[in-house]
């Protein structure tokens, strides 16, 4: 019995309402025939009339009659994002939420991090089955190339936006650009043209031409498109060696577009190319026969991600088919990796989407016994777990210095390499400045008198008095002297310390001076601190620090000083988040190839500590910066500046998945976090 037969039996007598007005939907009435009553159909976009010789109803009303069940006739995907749109409603009034492949769409579901329970095939198997075969397609969305949104009405949201930036605002456009594609597709597979020269007819759009809209929708849908790379090599492969490879796809672009959209993935090498809005009928309808009616093969082989578009349709027509899992279909399978429950505007849907195209590019998640989801390139490691929350907080810091116009943007050594040039490219910025200090340097420089040092030694180090002379202030004693002084430690030296920052003082000074700083406020960056930095500098400089951080520590022990510093999280949302946590690795990311600096020489020139890491440590962190950086570029392009929005708890929830993901970069896992200040060295491995 199928799962829609069980649900049905389970419900049979009840009143129902059938949730979407696709294709999909009319299949699903015609299964469902006499065995429940279905007073309705349920649409987003659409309240009222009549399809498939069923009223259209609004959700208020299904409440209102008291249904038994709303049924979702849709794909995975389109269920995912119709559950976020009407779950709540569903579970306040207790209506059950099912799609009609038996999934509770209001379950809530568990994170995993392996493919143990589900079927998929291998690439020796595909490979097995593709060579039985005379003739070979494959589908195209979702299995030669994927976007980088969760939904494909993401792209309307995006369409609506590029219109208004060119002056033209039609009301409610996501929603009549879906109505209009579902009414045309009832009778027919129309092209994107037709379907915006309804839309023009119906709702009466004078500002622009239907050709132009789609070729504008076009262009926005191939910015978001991204080969799966696998895939593609795989069916370019089989051309070039003399195999027939074919493309036939469920589409409203043309054959033109659609040629344009494989050229733009790298996808060249195919037979031919299979397009219903061409042939006016879908693979649901008879796309496969026409297929078949050119190709003439003696079997026939197709690869697609729909269960029912392309596994049974294909099978319908006497066709062979295997099914690879499309990106959202495997984030499904993961539980949604946890993200679900913070994903909530169309910025947040461009980043889970960015995070899909990477994490589950290719379908070949079933090669080993144990299926782990995982990343093997420092690269991803950076993209995926690290960038959402750097990217935040540098549109935060770009909305700080707006609000409070500081004269100079200081970003501090060396958690502020990074972070500077994305600032810099944000803002096309080259005022900032990349300031050389570092807590070791400050401290040599900034204390005046033993209060000084009491506080610098309340900073517990992680050694000997000898090793910590040494390290924090530059000064060497023998070890038996130092053992002799012990008990008063610090303050027994401090004729010599306090001498010495005097000197590195007037050194500073001269560095500073060089930077030619503008008088008044200088936004201070430093990423995670109480405070101590940007304490000790303020008595160096003329202008008043305002220090601008992702993290503050110790709030409490800096009320005497009173430092003015805002930070992207507050002590109440620190007190509820898991940054406090994991904001070590995160930290680690962030560092500039130099070694750290410990002060300046009497010309003003920095001196660098000893650098303690392997060139292999600095290109692992370099390469996992550049994937920082590309997804910086990636998001800034893809989402409208009206969009952009900081969302902290699905930042949270991209970087805990470091602690559950399967890592192949053994750099990465070698690395060591390092604090020198306090003579702390940690392997990354143990942070993990």
């Amino acid at each position: 019995m199928s799962p829609l037969s069980s649900l049905l039996k389970e419900y049979k007598g009840g009143r129902i309402a059938v949730y979407g007005l696709s294709e999909e939907t009319r299949r699903t009435l015609d299964k469902i025939g006499d065995k429940a009553d279905v007073i309705g159909l349920l649409d987003g976009y659409q309240k009222k009339g009549e399809v498939f010789g069923k009223p259209v109803i609004s959700l208020e009303q299904a409440v209102d009659e008291h249904v038994s069940l709303i049924l979702v006739a849709a794909r995975p995907g389109s269920c995912r994002a119709i559950a976020k749109r009407i779950g709540a409603v569903c579970r306040e009034n207790r209506i059950p939420l099912f799609d009609i492949r038996g999934n509770n769409l209001c379950e809530e579901k568990r994170i995993v991090y392996d493919f143990k329970g589900v079927g998929g095939i291998t690439k020796k198997c595909l490979m097995r089955e593709i060579q039985a075969h005379e003739a070979v397609s494959f589908d195209l969305f979702d299995t030669l190339i994927m976007r980088r949104v969760l939904f494909q009405s993401d792209i309307f949201e995006l369409m609506d936006n590029r219109l208004r930036q060119h002056g033209i605002l039609i009301a409610d456009f996501p929603a009549r650009r879906m109505a209009a594609e579902k009414k045309l597709s009832q009778s027919r597979a129309p092209k994107l043209s037709e379907i915006y020269a309804y839309m023009k007819d119906t709702y009466r759009i004078p500002e622009i031409e239907p050709e132009q809209m789609a070729v504008l929708e076009w262009e926005i849908d191939c910015g978001l498109l991204v080969a799966r790379r696998e895939v593609c090599g795989i069916a370019a492969g089989l051309e070039a060696a003399g195999k027939n490879v074919y493309i036939v796809t469920d589409s409203y672009y043309d054959r033109r577009q659609i040629e344009g959209i494989l050229k733009k993935c790298g996808m060249t090498r195919y037979t031919d190319l299979f397009v219903s809005c061409e042939y006016g009928t879908g693979k649901r309808q008879s796309l496969f026969s026409a297929y078949k009616k050119t190709v003439r093969a003696a079997s026939y082989l197709h690869i697609g991600d729909d269960p029912v578009s392309d596994i049974e349709s294909a099978q319908e027509n006497g066709m062979d088919a295997l099914r690879l899992y499309g990106g959202p279909d495997l984030l499904e399978a993961s539980g949604s990796m946890g993200l679900w429950e913070y994903v909530d505007s169309l910025s947040d849907r461009i980043r889970a989407g960015m995070f899909t195209a990477c994490v589950f590019n290719s379908p070949f998640q079933f090669e080993t016994e144990e299926r782990r989801i995982g990343l093997s390139a420092a690269y991803d490691i950076g993209y995926i777990f690290f960038a959402p929350m750097i990217c935040d907080f540098v549109l935060w810091f770009r909305e700080q210095a707006e609000k409070y116009r500081p004269e100079n943007i200081l970003f501090c050594a060396r958690d502020g390499y990074l972070i500077k040039q994305l600032y810099d490219e944000l803002c096309n910025s080259i005022s900032s400045v990349y300031f050389l200090t570092s807590r070791m340097a400050a401290v040599r420089s900034g204390v005046e008198d033993e209060a000084d040092l009491r506080y610098v030694e309340k900073m517990k180090f992680g050694g000997s008095l000898e090793k910590q002379l040494e390290e924090r202030f530059g000064i060497r004693v023998p070890a038996e002297e130092a053992g002799g002084k012990g008990a008063s430690g610090l303050s027994g030296y401090a004729p010599e310390i306090l001498s010495r920052a005097a000197e590195n003082r007037k050194h500073y000074k001269k560095y500073i001076e060089k930077l030619g700083l503008k008088k008044g406020t200088a936004a201070f960056f430093d990423f995670v601190a109480k405070g101590t930095t940007q304490m000790y500098m303020g008595r160096l400089m003329e202008q008043h620090l305002q220090g601008f951080y992702f993290l503050r520590l110790e709030e409490e022990g800096m009320r005497d000083e009173n430092p003015d510093i805002i930070s992207f999280y507050d002590p109440e949302e620190m007190e509820r988040s898991i940054i406090f946590k994991d904001y070590y690795i995160l930290e680690t990311m962030l560092t500039a190839p130099m070694p750290s600096v410990k002060g300046f020489d009497e010309r003003g020139k920095p001196v660098y500590g000893q650098e303690t890491r392997k060139e292999s440590d600095i290109r692992c962190f370099q390469e996992a910066q550049e994937g920082i950086r590309g997804y910086f570029r990636e998001y800034l392009r893809l989402c409208p500046i009206s969009e952009r929005k900081v969302n902290k708890r699905l930042d949270e929830m991209f970087l805990t998945l470091i602690h559950g993901m399967e890592l192949g970069d053994q750099d990465f896992l070698n690395l060591k976090v390092e604090d020198p200040f306090f003579n702390r060295m940690t392997d990354m491995a143990d942070m993990l």
